[in-house]
């Protein structure tokens, strides 16, 4: 039994056995640095939605549009109990009639800001914009009639403009039309309390514009706003042709939305880029439209009868934009997360360094040592993690990488009895978080340099040890079992 036992003890089989062993015991300090990681970026989101109920959150703009209120009147036959005709009735029925732009230009600057909640950073935007365009000139016969006989009576118009959260505007945007400045107020009267729009702002037209107007004129417009919001501006195409010109300082935007720039440009200075969206491509309107209807009983005959004017797909899905960010250029959480995801390969390239060195020098390591191994790779992440949220990313990477570096230099120079041989060690972990750095750093092509990296460690690993006698290995260690050097008192003769 006594002799199985040292066979057991130095059988390579059964090192490499319990080597795979402790890895995986190792995958859970890893897997609870990773819940960290997510709570963490869970406590980011947070604070970013917390900043958005007490602030501003990311913006979507609407507008201008053109409400025509007016009152339909007709009358109904009043019939009695037999069916007889006893007399008339007088209906009527309050609705909105929407004109969009035939243009709309947006020309804006998003300058760039960071708010904070706690240890997090939330950018967030003030855009410095001038909105132009144009209505085409109003024809009353353009009005459907939902009653047959019946007439118009048409109010006052005004233009209504919306954004998802009103406490961004700094200020009340300046509104010009046909030369004529109005004054926007709150809420959009016109439209019914439950439309999605009701809550914007809204300008009566008056003076010069309400004469161009009554006189059967096209309108041009001139607005000028600034906005600040969280993260992301989206804008609504509803004019017959919508273009738009954003630039920022901002290094780092990603845009997304229905459609994209058709031209951008972006540089360590910050991006410029370019919209144009015709109606013939996108059903925003009918979107929009649909959402100033509201869900009253009115609202949706008028609905109606827009659908039977311009029939065609029923509308639906979210609401079709063009938007751009200001995203992070580095995410620490995202980051910090992506590089665990190579923890269990990083602990097992080093506890296979180690095993190599135990091999090829004649030394025995004990298991305790493998573990601590282990647990200095396994606590690199959880550095990396606290370091990056208190220090760039590449200097958080570079100080949790030099420390585990220079712990394990320290440690195996005693284990393996020289610092030729510790400082040896500690250049390959260095080398392999050198590896790991070039992982996160080129995202596009982290497949890759990640399948690489282990095949060359796999080849390296073969190449070394292809003249290897593994059975007459075990033989040896068995005949002459040996340990880690260690410092031995002089003794007196």
């Amino acid at each position: 039994m006594l002799q199985l036992l040292k066979a057991l003890q130095s059988s390579v089989l059964v090192k490499v056995a319990g080597l795979c062993f402790l890895l995986l015991v190792l995958c859970i300090p890893l897997a609870r640095i990773d819940d960290l990681n997510r709570a963490r970026g869970e406590s980011q989101q947070e604070a970013a939605r917390e900043l958005a109920d007490s602030y501003a959150g990311p913006q979507t703009m609407v507008g201008p549009v053109l409400l025509v209120p007016y009152v339909e009147r007709w009358t109904e036959l009043v019939r009695d109990a037999q069916g007889k005709v006893i007399g008339q009735a007088a209906q009527r029925k309050d609705m909105t009639h929407v004109v969009f732009p035939d243009k709309l230009h947006i020309e804006g600057n998003m300058a760039p800001q960071e708010r904070y909640r706690g240890i997090f950073r939330i950018p967030f935007y003030t855009l410095n914009a001038a909105l132009g365009g144009g209505f085409a000139a109003f024809d009353p016969k353009n009005v459907q009639h939902s009653e047959t006989a019946s007439t118009l009576e048409f109010q006052t118009p005004m233009l209504a403009f919306h954004v998802s959260d009103l406490r961004g505007l700094d200020g009340s945007p300046v509104l010009s039309v046909n030369g004529e400045a109005l004054r926007f107020r709150q809420r959009v009267p016109a439209l019914p309390d439950d439309a999605a729009y009701a809550d914007g702002i809204h300008a009566p037209l008056g003076g010069a514009a309400l004469a161009a107007w009554q006189s059967g004129k096209p309108l041009a417009f001139d607005m000028k706003l600034s906005l600040v919001g969280q993260d992301t501006l989206s804008m609504v195409p509803i004019a017959e042709e919508t273009t738009a010109h954003l630039s920022s300082p901002w290094a780092h935007p990603s845009f997304g939305g229905r459609f994209l720039a058709i031209q951008r440009q972006v540089t360590p200075k910050g991006f410029d880029a370019q919209w144009r969206v015709s109606s013939l491509v996108t059903t925003a309107r009918e979107q929009v439209r649909a959402g100033l209807a509201g869900g009253s009983s009115e609202a949706a005959e008028a609905s109606a009868v827009v659908r039977k004017a311009a029939p065609g797909p029923r509308v639906s899905g979210p609401l079709q934009t063009f938007d751009v960010s200001l995203a992070q250029p580095v995410n620490v959480y995202s980051m910090s997360t992506r590089a665990g995801k190579y923890g269990a390969l990083f602990i097992g390239l080093v506890l296979m360094a180690a095993f190599m060195f135990e091999l090829f020098r004649k030394l025995r390591l004990h298991p305790v040592q493998y573990g601590l191994v282990g647990l200095s790779i396994a606590l690199f992440f959880l550095l990396l993690l606290a370091l990056s949220e208190k220090f760039a990313f590449h200097f958080a990477y570079a100080g949790a990488a030099a420390a585990s570096v220079a712990l394990l230099a320290v440690y195996f120079s005693a284990v393996l009895g020289g610092w030729q041989r510790g400082l040896s060690f500690a250049a390959f972990v260095a080398l392999l978080y050198g590896a790991l750095y070039g992982l996160l750093a080129s995202e596009s092509n982290a497949l890759l340099l990640g399948a690489l990296l282990i095949f060359g460690m796999l080849a390296a690993l073969m190449l070394v040890t292809r003249k290897v006698d593994w059975y007459a290995l075990s033989r040896r260690n068995e005949a002459t079992p040996t340990s880690a050097p260690a410092a031995v008192a002089p003794v007196d003769a």
